[in-house]
């Protein structure tokens, strides 16, 4: 090989090295640019409890919640329930909501595997408590509550939201709607109409809401509603509740009464005959 053969090789060996080297700071520059994609935990069930803060509760029935939920999660047939999952733990969060636009998270999404964990959410709970806010929108928690699903860092076999309240939806787009959005997104809705009397208001009370929210706020095929009748029935109704949602089983007959077509739109109706724009 003469001079001038060996020179063309090595510049073409320095032009190859020169590329090989351009190509790797560009691809280490791509994978700087490009957002880590983060590992979600998985779990049996990501569970929202969505409870109802309107102005028709009293001061002692927010409390009575509150500290209904914290009993409920130490209880140990919850604690049993969940080690019989498949991976033996669930993601918990707990809000708090009225009208459309009033959500609070009051626990974020905690990781719930042992009674530890579950006494440390129940103390969150306790630590302080809300005021009420004013008006009633199901809907308005539903949207809230199927957004929290989104980028959470579990990756759940169920999502299910859990809605408590004492009255039907009177602000924010029909509960209809925001039901079909959680059907859409394959996430369970669970009922618990409180059907007490305590609190003021009486003229937006249904004497049949537990029937409303069967018709017009659960959705899924295990879905379900256990109507509360009195304060002292709360906490055991409450247990229940997660243990039948934490093993994914529907109760025994809860209502009877044959479905009839209800009028979803009732509470918006009572609202609007009261106060007049119900929106």
């Amino acid at each position: 090989m003469n001079c001038e053969e060996l020179g063309l090789d090595r510049v073409r060996e320095f032009r190859s090295t020169r590329l090989m080297r351009g190509l790797i700071a560009l691809l280490v520059l791509i994978i700087g640019l490009v957002p880590p994609v983060r590992a979600e935990t998985p779990v049996d069930l990501e569970l929202i409890l969505a409870i109802d803060v309107s102005r028709s509760m009293t001061p002692r029935e927010l409390e009575i919640q509150r500290k209904g939920y914290a009993e409920a999660l130490v209880s140990p047939d919850v604690i049993e329930a969940i080690g019989l999952g498949r991976h033996r733990q669930i993601a918990l969060m707990y809000i708090e909501w009225a009208g459309y636009l009033s959500q609070r998270t009051i626990v974020d999404w905690t990781l719930i595997r042992t009674r530890a964990d579950a006494e440390a959410f129940a103390a969150r709970l306790t630590a302080q408590f809300s005021e009420a806010m004013r008006r009633t929108s199901i809907s308005g928690a539903i949207y809230y509550g199927v957004e929290r699903f989104e980028g959470n860092g579990f990756a759940g076999i169920r999502q299910v939201i859990d809605i408590s309240g004492d009255g039907p939806n009177n602000q924010g787009p029909p509960v209809l709607s925001a039901r079909a959005e959680a059907a859409a997104h394959g996430v369970t809705i669970n009922g618990l109409p409180l059907m007490t009397r305590e609190g003021m208001g009486s003229q937006w009370h249904l004497d049949d809401l537990d029937l409303y929210y069967r018709d017009c706020v659960i959705s899924g095929p295990t879905s379900f509603v256990i109507p509360v009748l009195e304060w002292e029935d709360f906490p055991a109704a409450v247990r229940r509740k997660l243990v039948l949602e934490l093993v994914d089983r529907r109760p025994g007959a809860e209502i009877t009464q044959p479905a009839e077509g209800y009028d979803c739109l009732i509470g918006e109706r009572i609202w609007d005959e009261i106060m007049g724009d119900w929106n």
